[in-house]
């Protein structure tokens, strides 16, 4: 009886210790965000001319989404929206907003990040990048966010120049030899802030940790130090370099992804990497029409809230966990990222906090994406735009006196046939919906676009 007792215990010992090594306590998180990543840059989604073979191998090892969505179709705002788990309808920027003489209208005060949620589960936590969520000086400061460390560009402006005069080392400003801020210079930022990334993790071996790792490329200004395989190619300088940096980016992301072999971390580290919004080009522009991908048969693109400004190049990867080469058409949206976060590390969030996102952890692992009502952005530069989501109907209305568009996403994902005349019921729906999600904030006035200005779509910034 005694023998049977002590195998059972081991045989109970040894369950939970498999169960223990299969799904981590307290998985290490790396969320790559690319600043204008598209689904139709990378060869996993269709593309041909750029060659992106470590995102593309990073597809094959997890799952690819077809239909994963940005915060919005800017930067500040979409980044707050992942920071936060809140759209657009609740989240404090809805737009992008310069302060001068350096950086972006910041965070509030005791806001709610994903940083602060795992560094208080014990999580080492970093930001290096791009943060453009508020200066040092602010209640938005990445250091105030939750961040034990940043590394990187604070201004989404200053990030524009691949070859800055300085970058940040937490808050502390360090130049950048041989260059002037005016020119092509000697030191390449990216260089600096992928070795940074590196280093940051190989320092991580006693504790989980989460990076959010906020690379600039592919942004505008098109710079890079090197056109590689593409510097022979009969295109303009432009494709050139805008596909040098496709490269350099998927270089980057897949010496970040052999490191985490080498110190046996593969297993216990889920890797996310998206876009921050869906396509920056119209399909008829210099590089939209090159590459013949710009929003993959979607319509629309940075800046408008049409599905090929909407969805993003979106992949998971956590071997052992997510499965290998699967492909999900099915829906999430970056307002879910933290309460899956918090999830995976086991955290408990505050009672007062209510994030619009669901936790995806079930999904991510092979399940159904979380059932919800409804999808919600907004846009506030130029004309007030808002879009819902709901099943397989959307909805547009590009500023308070136009009418509402709807579309099903099902038969017609181009977006192509307003079906609004003939559905006037799920117009109403829509129209609630809209008005449901959205709460009234003085910041973010609801306003159609003044005679004469266009807004700048189509633009980076």
């Amino acid at each position: 009886m005694k023998r049977k007792l002590q195998l059972l215990l081991a045989g109970l010992v040894a369950a939970c210790g498999a169960l223990a090594h299969s799904a981590p306590a307290k998985p290490n998180i790396i969320f790559i965000l690319s600043d204008d990543l598209a689904q139709g840059d990378l060869g996993c989604y269709g593309q041909k001319l750029i060659k992106t073979p470590n995102l593309d191998r990073m597809a094959a090892e997890g799952t690819r989404y077809t239909q994963a969505y940005c915060g919005t179709t800017v930067c500040a705002p979409s980044r707050t929206s992942l920071m936060t788990g809140l759209h657009m309808g609740h989240s404090p920027i809805r737009a992008n907003r310069e302060i001068q003489p350096e950086g972006q209208m910041p965070l509030p005060a005791g806001t709610l990040t994903v940083a602060r949620v795992l560094k208080d589960a014990g999580y080492a936590t970093a930001c290096i990048g791009k943060w453009g969520m508020g200066m040092f000086d602010t209640t938005g400061s990445p250091l105030k966010a939750g961040f034990d460390h940043f590394f990187g560009y604070n201004c989404q402006r200053h990030a524009h120049s691949y070859f800055p005069t300085f970058l940040y080392n937490d808050d502390k400003r360090f130049e950048l030899p041989g260059n002037d801020g005016k020119t092509v210079g000697k030191t390449y930022a990216q260089n600096s802030i992928a070795g940074e990334a590196l280093k940051w993790v190989r320092a991580q071996k006693d504790r989980p940790f989460f990076l959010f790792h906020s690379v600039t490329l592919p942004h505008g200004r098109f710079e890079i130090d090197d056109q590689g395989i593409y510097k022979d190619k009969p295109w303009t300088e432009q494709q050139k370099n805008y596909a040098a940096m496709v490269t350099r980016l998927d270089t980057d992301i897949g010496r970040l992804l052999a490191l985490l072999k080498e110190p046996g971390l593969d297993e216990k580290t889920v890797v996310f990497v998206a876009g921050d919004n869906g396509s920056s080009w119209d399909p008829k522009s210099e590089l939209g029409h090159h590459f013949n991908q710009a929003a993959n048969g979607l319509r629309g693109f940075k800046r408008d809230l049409y599905e090929g400004g909407l969805r993003q190049a979106a992949l998971a990867r956590w071997p052992g966990q997510i499965p290998a080469g699967r492909v999900s058409d099915e829906p999430w949206a970056f307002w879910d990222f933290l309460p899956t976060a918090a999830e995976l590390a086991g955290a408990t969030l505050p009672v007062s906090f209510k994030p619009d996102g669901l936790s995806l952890v079930p999904f991510l692992k092979g399940g159904r994406a979380p059932k919800r009502d409804y999808y919600y952005w907004e846009l506030h530069e130029g004309a007030s735009l808002q879009a819902v989501r709901f099943g397989d109907w959307k909805a547009v209305k590009n500023g308070p006196s136009k009418t509402i568009e709807l579309y099903d996403l099902k038969s017609d994902p181009g977006e192509t046939k307003n079906l609004a005349a003939e559905k006037p019921d799920l117009v109403a729906k829509a129209e609630s919906l809209m008005k449901a999600a959205h709460v009234d904030d003085p910041n973010w006035p609801m306003r159609d676009r003044a005679a004469g200005k266009k807004g700048g779509k189509g633009k980076r910034k």
